[in-house]
């Protein structure tokens, strides 16, 4: 987040200015790899952040409907979606409880293909079908968590993610008023000129965007496959982890497993009894002896209540609050909630949405002022001198490989490809700038 002097005399160990180039060093060369990625999920996830708004507009003609005179019962509603496209099985029924809407129905098709088909609930009408992976918000998402390239894609997002969080820690320290430079220059605005305009810039954004962004980094990290997976072990191992009726295997059978099946009215209905927040998801039984699985799809956390109800007797065979998940699988839940900017209504969201803003402009004041100062045929990578790390620097890298470990194992990547091949090509040696 800063520049300095084209030189420093080098030391024995690393201390003061000798130490301040090198994290200056690591900080430029982390933000090479870094900085792209900070802004195309910025953008992305700045945009992902109003997702109903906009779709609201852009599927407006199948999210709403005129308002009839009776509705058609769910399943009369699934029977005219099987005559107009062949189904190999119902996924869910989502609906808003609201007399203008559609209903949504879930469902593979004939190849297998995740499905989304929205139903005119007055006259069955089916209004549109379409692949959930052509939904245009599901492609946004897609690009935004593994850049449109499954699994392969998911590492570098999160090799970035983690990378990001050491380039804000290391620009904290550049940051820091030191020398004649006091805080109330660091908290000032930028008012140069050229490279001055780009660096102060970029010197502000930063420590605004390290404020914001850090935590949206931080809370997405359980989504991630390595720091994610970790963590998801671990709560396993501890009994910490969601105790969510769909995926922890905990619901029970029907008590019955032959008769007639209720039908979603009825489910949705035992729902709306039992003080559920609309809109609802309900999933059908997978078999005779199986049970309806239906939830509160409310974004508040705290609403996202689930049943379980039996196919033949509608009763709530089990019912999971919230609040009955474990301490930390409700501190990670809120956290994803809190980087979708929905955990405190629309103060999180222009929050989110400002720590986006911050991060494009960060990410092109740091280009910028890093093409402006670097020399002709070069990277321009800051010039630190040859010294040995103290105990206390050890440790903290060595923490960091260990609370980040694609930090930790890109580390020792690079470490032993510098010493192999781009200490004797001369790469990424510092050189002074011009």
């Amino acid at each position: 987040m800063t520049d300095a002097a084209a030189s420093a005399p080098a030391r024995s160990q690393t201390t003061g200015g000798a130490f301040y180039r090198l994290v200056w060093k690591w900080h430029f060369l982390a933000a090479l790899y870094v900085l792209p990625f900070i802004a195309m999920l910025a953008i992305t996830g700045g945009i992902y952040l109003y997702k109903p708004q906009i779709e609201e507009v852009i599927y407006a003609d199948r999210l709403n409907i005129e308002i009839g005179i009776e509705r058609q019962s769910y399943e009369a509603q699934i029977a005219a979606l099987a005559a107009t496209t062949e189904m190999s099985r119902i996924r869910g029924v989502q609906i808003e409880d609201q007399p203008g809407r559609s209903t949504l129905i879930e469902f593979d098709d004939g190849d297998k293909i995740r499905t989304l088909a929205w139903i005119d609930p007055y006259t069955s009408k089916v209004l549109v079908i379409q692949p959930r992976d052509e939904m245009a918000m599901q492609i946004l998402r897609k690009l935004h968590g593994e850049l449109l390239l499954g699994d392969f894609g998911t590492k570098f997002v999160e090799l970035a993610a983690h990378w990001a969080i050491v380039m804000f820690i290391t620009g904290l320290y550049l940051w820091w008023p030191r020398g004649q430079r006091t805080v109330k220059q660091a908290f000032s605005p930028p008012t140069g000129k050229g490279r001055s305009f780009w660096r102060e810039t970029h010197l502000f954004t930063g420590i605004l965007a390290a404020a914001l962004v850090v935590p949206i980094l931080i809370s997405g990290l359980p989504w991630t496959d390595v720091w994610g997976g970790g963590l998801g072990y671990v709560q396993e191992q501890t009994g910490t982890n969601s105790r969510s009726l769909r995926f922890g295997g905990d619901a029970p059978n029907s008590t019955a497993s032959e008769g007639s099946p209720i039908g979603y009215e009825l489910v949705f209905g035992v729902a709306k009894a039992e003080g559920l927040v609309a809109p609802y998801e309900a999933r059908p039984p997978r078999n005779a002896e199986a049970a309806y699985w239906i939830r509160s799809a409310s974004t508040n956390r705290a609403e996202q209540t689930e049943l379980i109800v039996d196919q033949y007797t509608g009763a709530v065979l089990k019912r999971h609050d919230f609040a009955d998940n474990p301490a930390l699988a409700r501190v990670v839940s809120q956290g994803i909630s809190f980087h979708q900017g929905e955990l405190y209504g629309w103060l999180n969201l222009a929050q989110n949405t400002l720590a986006a803003v911050l991060a494009v402009v960060l990410s092109v004041s740091g280009f910028v002022a890093w093409w402006m100062r670097r020399p002709a045929g070069s990277l321009g990578v800051p010039a630190a001198p040859e010294a040995s790390l103290g105990a206390g620097i050890i440790v903290l890298v060595i923490g960091l490989g260990i609370l980040l470990p694609l930090v930790g194992a890109s580390l020792i990547v690079a470490l032993v490809l510098d010493w192999l091949i781009f200490r004797r090509l001369g790469w990424f040696q510092g050189r002074p700038a011009t």
